[in-house]
């Protein structure tokens, strides 16, 4: 069986690695004002964080159009593909992955296979990038979905966000939470729950600084805990100055390991808001 691999645009790949592991990617679109704008086609995350600076409304997000998808897929079988697995972004945040589920009858003698990545960002590059590899190793579809369970089931992560209301209109944050930030001026430390993958605040912190040494201490138990290599990703939300100072402190400390830096685009952006950060990890997919 000859599969595609399919994502979404908040994997946040670069063009080198889509060409790579020839990954397909849907663009998701994300409104401003009245504008919907297309993730990496029409607007940029420079762009993005410019006008989200000056919106007068909170941005939001929604869906590609069914017909995006069928069109794609019906490209795919043209080129002589049996089908795909798509990867998206967690359903918690998008009921992308759930559309696309539904299209699996849709085309004839093409088989489409959604898969809930349960997270977003760079994370999920991962698991789409590890897909890609083992479809051109010709595993099957059954292997390929083993795989990445494993791999996301490795996944942790410690999002650091200046501002709590962008989560909190989009309905994926208490509103208690975000009065108790907003007043005392706390830092919560959200993650996505392992149960439910929502995301959920589980420390507060009183500074963006020990909020992220609270997120340094978590990350160096995870190592000591884990019985396989790690990849750390530290991941921010236009402000690249604070990431890069973080990055390279972490990579001073951890010489041995590989630290990826990394952002937070446009759908993603919308709802975190502009500044946040955010260090991750997962087990190294080089060792699976």
């Amino acid at each position: 069986m000859k599969l595609a691999v399919v994502t979404d645009s908040t994997a946040y790949l670069d063009q080198e690695e889509i060409d790579k592991y020839d990954i397909r990617v849907m663009s998701l679109p994300v409104i401003i004002d009245g504008t919907t704008y297309h993730e990496g086609i029409d607007i940029t995350t420079e762009e993005f964080y410019e006008k989200l600076a000056n919106a007068s409304e909170f941005p939001t997000t929604s869906q590609p159009a069914i017909g995006d998808w069928l069109s794609l897929f019906e490209s795919l079988k043209q080129e002589g593909y049996d089908g795909t697995i798509v990867i998206n972004l967690a359903s918690t945040i998008s009921g992308t992955v759930n559309t696309v589920a539904g299209l699996d009858s849709m085309i004839d003698d093409f088989k489409v296979y959604g898969y809930d990545s349960k997270i977003t960002v760079r994370l999920m590059g991962h698991l789409v990038m590890k897909a890609a590899q083992l479809v051109k190793k010709g595993e099957s579809i059954d292997n390929i979905i083993k795989v990445l369970d494993e791999l996301s089931a490795t996944i942790d992560e410690c999002f650091i966000v200046d501002d709590l209301q962008n989560l909190v209109r989009g309905g994926r944050l208490s509103n208690a939470s975000a009065f108790i930030g907003t007043m005392l001026k706390i830092k919560p430390l959200l993650t996505f729950d392992d149960e439910t993958n929502q995301i959920v605040p589980f420390e507060k912190v009183r500074s963006m600084k020990k909020a992220m040494q609270r997120a340094e201490i978590l990350f160096a138990q995870a190592k000591e805990a884990a019985d396989y290599p790690l990849r750390a990703m530290v991941i921010q939300g236009n402000d690249k100055e604070a990431g890069q100072a973080w990055h390279d402190k972490l990579q001073k400390e951890y010489p041995d390991m590989r630290i990826e830096f990394s952002y937070i685009g446009p759908v993603i952006g919308a709802h975190l808001g502009k500044g946040a950060l955010a260090l991750a990890w997962l087990r190294d997919p080089d060792s699976l």
